[in-house]
């Protein structure tokens, strides 16, 4: 499953060029796993995919993989949360607002109609 992540207000971040489509590295904190902690939120690295825990778990294994890396964008992975951190500008990334699907009505010529966009 790729992870993807369009920020908004691209001025905030000299870093976007770093965002790329990536794959989890795991299904949970890849480094908690290991060791058999567990974690408050999940972060994931939108540089490589690795996936750590946020900086109100214990061992704060995403901001660890940055300092380790240099990687400096992640996102949560979290339920119904999809903001983006800077860690090497300190500053939250909100998503880009979603266009929404254009409407008209219904018409059944091929190629005409309702246009929808898909996610």
């Amino acid at each position: 499953m790729l992870v993807r992540f369009e920020p908004d207000q691209a001025g905030l971040c000299t870093h976007l060029d770093a965002i790329k489509p990536v794959t989890p590295s795991a299904p949970g904190c890849e480094d908690c796993l290991s060791i058999g902690m567990v974690w408050v939120h999940l972060r994931i690295c939108m540089t490589c995919g690795h996936v750590g825990c946020c900086d109100d778990s214990r061992n704060r294994h995403a901001r660890v993989h940055h300092d380790c890396s240099g990687h400096p964008v992640v996102r949560s992975i979290e339920p119904g949360e999809t903001w983006g951190w800077c860690y090497l500008d300190d500053t939250p990334l909100p998503p880009a607002q979603q266009a929404q699907p254009s409407t008209s009505p219904r018409d059944d010529t091929p190629g005409k109609g309702k246009q929808t966009r898909s996610p």
